[in-house]
């Protein structure tokens, strides 16, 4: 993940589309990825989690943040990527965007007839449920 985030900050896209798997290569789009390369300034790679990707597997992700500039405003492309080891290589086989996290409420909800949450000592219905 590192190796291709800094080709995209050295717009080596020739070493880009040599770290897809062969499904992957079949819709690169070199002259959109290097257009895409050049049109920011990149700014800092995190990487959030790594699952599997040792020596010993034949398959890996990587959940990262990549930090850029555009038209003087700082952006993040959040992905988890995952890649295959083949012939002793690890290849780009595929990604999906991480969208931001949705707020869950684990609370029960509150029932017409209960007494409502606020204290007031009114039923809900009456009070904050209307």
């Amino acid at each position: 993940m590192r190796s291709r985030y800094t080709a995209y900050t050295l717009q080596d896209i020739s070493y880009l589309a040599s770290s897809l798997d062969s499904n992957q290569l079949l819709d690169f789009d070199k002259d959109a990825t290097e257009k895409w390369a050049q049109d920011f300034t990149w700014v800092g790679l995190e990487i959030v989690k790594t699952s599997a990707g040792s020596s010993d597997d034949k398959d890996g992700s990587v959940e990262f943040k990549a930090r850029y500039e555009r038209d003087g405003e700082i952006q993040e492309h959040h992905e988890v990527s995952r890649f295959r080891k083949i012939d002793g290589t690890w290849l780009y086989s595929g990604g999906k965007d991480v969208g931001p996290v949705q707020f869950k409420c684990d609370a029960p909800k509150t029932g017409r007839n209960e007494p409502c949450p606020c204290g007031s000592g009114k039923k809900y219905k009456k009070c904050c449920g209307k």
